[in-house]
């Protein structure tokens, strides 16, 4: 064969591989902390990331960077949380609805425009306990209509979640108190064992360790509607700070209160509630529960923290 054919055929390989690269815009990808586990993770699959440039609450500027960049799929983990938590929400009213709401309503629109497939990361802190949803009871489904409002922040998710139902294009998962292996500042566990103290009741959590992972095949699948974003079942803060003590930090110690003493000492109130998984669970049936998942994460933490 000439050198000559072998390169044009080098390069034909070439251009196919390039032309079956699937590219992913992600929104919050440059500083969020969950976006960028995504960038990496999406990279790790060799997808072709690029981190969104243009501001959520920027229509014109969103439009323009779909147009350049020309996605397989969205991923939007961008939006406010608040810090250093959700109580920065009450007193930043204008600037939370115009990320939690304008921003994503924004982007889901004019992707639905190109027929774009959208992720959000949404959450779950829009339910609590009710006297049909008690603990140990029927949990919440991603049909029940939300019932927590107690945070503007909640607020403005309620709203989103319901908006959001309304194109067909948008994937919309629900996380809840997000945990990772590490001690990041955002991660769930960080902020509990920085606490005087804490409540103790269960909750439905989200191991990113073991959901981030599912949303590739979860877009490939292109999958939409809400999804409850959670391992199954529920774990208590004490349940969590004992697994902190007995791996991480043996000298730990906390106290609890009650949600009526917590209330009075924060500015917004905190949703607590379980979860159904059992949607998710039909997509991914081995999803480890959240008491078999927490062990997992503490037992990665003590790991990294040797090697730091």
């Amino acid at each position: 064969m000439h050198l000559r054919t072998i390169i044009l055929a080098s390069l034909l390989v070439v251009a196919a591989q390039l032309s079956a690269t699937k590219t992913v815009l992600i929104f919050g990808g440059n500083t969020g902390w969950i976006s960028q586990k995504l960038v990496d993770l999406f990279k790790a699959q060799k997808y072709n990331v690029v981190c969104a440039e243009s501001r959520l609450e920027n229509r014109e500027a969103i439009d323009r960077e779909i147009r350049m960049v020309r996605p397989y799929c969205i991923v939007n983990a961008a939006g406010v949380t608040g810090r250093p938590n959700v109580d920065w929400c009450e007193t930043h009213q204008r600037e939370t609805i115009r990320a939690n709401i304008i921003g994503t309503l924004n982007l889901a629109d004019i992707a639905c425009n190109y027929a774009i497939h959208v992720t959000n990361l949404g959450t779950g802190c829009i339910y609590e306990y009710d006297a049909d949803h008690q603990i140990g009871g029927r949990a919440f489904t991603e049909e029940d209509e939300p019932n927590f409002s107690g945070s503007f922040y909640s607020k403005t998710k309620i709203f989103l979640d319901s908006m959001l139902q309304s194109y067909p294009n948008v994937l919309n998962l629900r996380l809840r108190m997000p945990i990772s292996d590490d001690l990041h500042p955002r991660n769930f566990i960080t902020k509990i064992s920085g606490y005087k103290k804490v409540i103790n009741i269960p909750n439905s959590m989200t191991i990113l360790h073991d959901l981030l992972p599912l949303i590739p095949t979860m877009i490939e699948r292109k999958l939409t509607g809400n999804y409850n974003f959670v391992n199954p079942g529920v774990i208590s803060h004490n349940e969590v700070l004992d697994l902190y003590k007995k791996y991480i930090d043996p000298t730990f110690t906390y106290a609890n209160f009650t949600i009526e003493e917590q209330n009075r000492v924060l500015a917004a109130k905190r949703s607590n509630n379980e979860l159904d998984a059992s949607k998710l669970l039909r997509e991914f049936p081995h999803l480890p529960d959240i008491k078999t998942g927490m062990v997992g994460v503490f037992k990665r933490m003590q790991k990294n923290l040797k090697r730091e």
